[in-house]
């Protein structure tokens, strides 16, 4: 039961507290209309009226500044504090709500209606009673504001209404909770409210509970990490150590962020950084994890350098450098005006074909450098892991990337000249196939995201010129063959050789040996001899070999001060020297039956063939020696059909297959011999021999046979025409195909050699043949 009755009281405006019924609190009070109420109330009955203000900030409320409901109270204690302030004891009374509300301009005076509460005992209040007493006890346990002790006086109270108002004293709420409860007049509805309040408390607390002992945890291991690293840094001073791992992880963690690394790569490095930080240095996987970082922050990811947009500087570069090779030179010199012009391009994939010597490697330093671009170069030769391509797989011992990565981290730039060296000796075994790692480096479609196995992300060589070099392109499979645009180059003319030896070769071999350019002089009779007598090659590497043997021997007869010059002329070329190594001049020194010089092409450039042909008593049989290829046997095969078909024409014996074993030799039996050209010489030779007729010694020919005698085209026939002029030889026969090769021949040797194209066997047989015996 509620019952209510009518009273005058002053009042005192409260901040930030409320004070319940049976509660006795200590307040602060301070304005001069509160002091005036604590005044007013300590001269009549000690009564007075507790409100709370509905702003806190509020220095002046009014009327509808306050709640309506609050609590008769009595002053107990007044105390006068030294700031002006007073200190007094108050105890809550009863609930009372405000009626009328005066202000006197020195206090506050209401007229209230005081509402007393009787205690309520039935079996619904007793319930809700122990239920709220048993919530309250678990919220003791969680809350640390409110002790045991609270808790048992408490439970000692034997009125529900004024239980649930003690306990909402003790409840960490909001203004407004506090205050609805203060509002909620019966006994029971406060207690239901009170029990909802404190439910929701609780898990608010068991949260507060769980978050705290999750955040003490952590940093409770924040501590406990930095106590130990701060151990270890102790431990490793006094062990010599600078920094240890701590240092380390920093430096790797900056080398990081200055690497311009791409965001995945840079996500990856963190990642492996943060495992190697947590792994002990002793364990096996930490020097793995340290490896992978180092190659990751080491490759270039966006370094590069500018190229090079001046043409002319370009072109001279490459003319002091490297005399001929205008193709070459015009292709390097088209890459860099079309780069001019767009400022953007894929660096060209170019395959360099050619003999030994001629300067494929050295041709692409001067690329690089007319670029202005990084140089950087790995031999192919002999490679036939594809591991040595794409890299190992970290999990393996000893893992590293691929011949690739390494080449680009050793350049430092993005954009090097890359020369792949020796592309042609690559093969392959049960460790996979190198030539087809090489499709994605060489496809220009695909290597802006050429994978390597050890680095696993994708890495872009898309900006990097790509030079390879190969001496035999018949051994480059076809798809690889398809990805590199070709350019070959040619053996050098006995012309360019000179001008090579004296304007390169000869310099740097005095550089080499300590001699001044006037300690030893070539003369040119000396230095022809040499180049004729000497060697006998498409390029220029015995060649400079041999100088270095000159300049060795000058080099002894200066120190040993016999002479302070060495001149070189022809006759003494010999004393330095020794005897010539090769025959110069006529291939044959007469017109023989059945011999023919026939043109060849090597992987070291163009080369002479003698075939000889021979006919003895017998039954037919065609003896072939000189350790011919498959195809040169099929050629003799069909120049010995072609003959028997031919016979009345040409005036050999019908039977002559019969009578006679046909043996067809070509001499230096030890070098393997292969390839369609020989076709015309092999039958020129046969028939030489079957007519008795001689076979002109200055006639140089090459051709592929069919069996109607046609005259098919060949391949390199400029290696084979300067083979043809180094061995003295003045007329050249050819397929009538391959007249407009002669575009490639210097003008130096085209003009010493007579050519005639052919298209038939007869017309060969006319140029090369006498027309009768001993004419």
């Amino acid at each position: 039961m509620v019952t209510s009755t009518k009273k005058t009281v002053p009042m005192l405006p409260l901040r930030g507290v409320i004070v319940y019924p049976s509660m006795v609190l200590h307040l602060d009070v301070g304005r001069d209309k509160s002091v005036q109420a604590l005044e007013k109330a300590l001269m009549n009955d000690h009564l007075i009226f507790l409100a709370t203000q509905k702003d806190v900030g509020m220095e002046n409320p009014d009327k509808e500044d306050i709640y309506h409901i609050g609590t008769l109270s009595k002053v107990k204690q007044m105390l006068k504090l030294p700031n002006n302030t007073i200190r007094v004891l108050v105890e809550g009374i009863s609930r009372g709500e405000i009626v009328t509300f005066t202000d006197d301009e020195e206090s506050f005076e209401v007229d209230i209606s005081v509402i007393e509460e009787e205690s309520v005992q039935d079996v619904e209040a007793q319930a809700l009673s122990r239920s709220l007493l048993s919530q309250f006890e678990k919220y003791t346990k969680l809350s640390k504001k409110v002790t045991s002790e609270t808790y048992a006086t408490v439970s000692d109270i034997d009125d529900p209404g004024r239980m649930a108002d003690i306990i909402a004293s003790h409840l960490s709420l909001k203004m407004k909770e506090k205050q609805s409860v203060l509002e909620t007049l019966d006994a029971k509805e406060r207690m239901k409210k009170l029990i909802s309040i404190i439910k929701n408390e609780r898990d608010v607390l068991a949260m507060e509970k769980k978050i705290g002992q999750r955040v003490k945890q952590s940093m409770e291991r924040t501590q406990k990490e930095y106590y130990l690293r701060e151990q270890m840094k102790a431990i490793q001073q006094e062990l010599g150590e600078r920094d240890g791992k701590t240092g380390e992880v920093a430096e790797l963690k900056e080398r990081i962020e200055t690497a311009n690394m791409p965001e995945p790569v840079e996500k990856a490095a963190y990642k492996e950084l943060d495992r190697y930080e947590k792994i002990p240095t002793s364990s096996a996987e930490s020097s793995v994890i340290r490896n992978y970082i180092d190659w990751l922050v080491n490759v270039p990811w966006t370094e590069k350098t500018e190229d090079v947009h001046d043409i002319d500087r370009s072109s001279r570069i490459l003319d002091e450098q490297h005399y001929a090779l205008d193709r070459v030179k015009e292709r390097v010199l088209e890459f860099l005006a079309v780069k001019q012009l767009t400022n953007s391009m894929k660096g060209p994939i170019l395959c360099l074909v050619g003999p030994p010597g001629v300067g494929k490697t050295s041709l692409a330093k001067s690329i690089a450098e007319s670029l202005g671009r990084k140089f950087v170069r790995i031999s192919l030769g002999g490679v036939r892991d594809e591991a040595e391509i794409r890299g190992h797989r970290r999990t393996y011992i000893g893992a590293m990337p691929g011949r690739l990565i390494q080449g680009m981290k050793k350049a430092g730039t993005i954009n090097p000249v890359f020369l792949l060296d020796e592309i042609d000796k690559m093969s392959n075994d049960f460790r996979g196939d190198p030539s087809a790692a090489m499709l994605e480096v060489l496809d220009p479609e695909q290597n802006k995201y050429f994978s390597d196995h050890y680095i696993e992300e994708t890495y872009d060589l898309s900006n990097v010129m790509f030079v390879a070099t190969a001496n035999n392109i018949a051994t480059i499979p076809a798809p690889l063959l398809d990805r590199m645009e070709l350019i070959q180059i040619s053996g050098y003319t006995e012309i360019e050789k000179s001008h090579i030896a004296r304007e390169h070769l000869l310099p740097k071999q005095q550089e080499e040996h300590g001699l001044t350019k006037g300690q030893i002089q070539l003369r040119d009779d000396a230095l022809l001899m040499l180049i004729r007598e000497y060697t006998r090659e498409a390029g220029v590497r015995n060649l400079e070999r041999q100088l270095a043997t000159l300049c060795r021997k000058a080099a002894k007869i200066i120190v040993s001060k016999e002479k302070k010059r060495v001149v070189v002329t022809k006759q003494t070329l010999p004393d330095h020297l020794g005897k010539p190594l090769y025959r110069y001049g006529q291939r044959e020194k007469e017109d023989q039956i059945g011999v023919a010089t026939g043109l060849a092409y090597t992987t070291v450039g163009g080369d002479t063939l003698s075939i000889e042909v021979s006919l003895s008593s017998g039954k037919g049989k065609l003896i072939l020696t000189g350790k011919l290829g498959d195809v040169m046997k099929e050629s003799a095969q069909a120049a010995f059909s072609y003959i028997r078909s031919r016979s009345d024409t040409l005036n050999i014996e019908a039977d002559f297959h019969e009578k006679y074993d046909v043996h067809i030799h070509v001499p230096e039996g030890a070098v393997p011999k292969d390839g369609p050209s020989a076709g015309i010489t092999m039958a020129t030779a046969l028939i030489s021999a079957l007519t008795k007729r001689p076979v002109r010694k200055e006639v140089g020919m090459t051709g592929e046979i069919t069996l109607l005698g046609r005259v098919l085209p060949i391949g390199g026939l400029k290696e084979k025409t300067l083979s043809a002029h180094r061995a003295g030889l003045t007329k050249i026969i050819a397929p009538v195909e391959n007249k407009k090769d002669l575009d490639d021949i210097p003008d130096s040797v085209k003009d010493q050699l007579e050519f005639t194209f052919v298209s038939h066997l007869d017309d060969v047989l006319k140029i090369a043949l006498h027309e009768e015996v001993g004419e």
